[in-house]
């Protein structure tokens, strides 16, 4: 479980980077698409291992991310999102492998 988790970290950072360029209104559609599928795993294996606060800030970024009720938040801002989010991810993973190399 702890490979997906890594591999969806991987996928999402590399497609909120990609939103950055100037894409196709499709792509942000699928990305919103994949985000909520892979947010909404996240959050269910974090609630599997009873980690609270993960499992708040996934379920979160699921429902921002959701494709259903968009929020119009503007380019730019939708831009620094998408930037923070994919740091965020990067940044987790680098903290989980220095946790499990200890």
């Amino acid at each position: 479980m702890k490979n997906s988790a890594t591999y969806i970290k991987i996928l999402l950072a590399i497609l909120f980077f990609l939103c950055l360029l100037d894409m196709p209104y499709g792509f942000y559609e699928i990305v919103r698409f994949v985000a909520l599928i892979g947010f909404g795993i996240l959050a269910y294996q974090a609630s599997e291992q009873k980690k609270q606060t993960e499992m708040i800030v996934y379920g979160s970024l699921a429902l921002l991310f959701q494709p259903f009720f968009k929020v119009a938040l503007g380019r730019e801002i939708w831009n620094f999102v998408d930037m923070i989010v994919g740091v965020g991810l990067f940044g987790s993973l680098i903290m989980n492998r220095t946790k499990s190399q200890r």
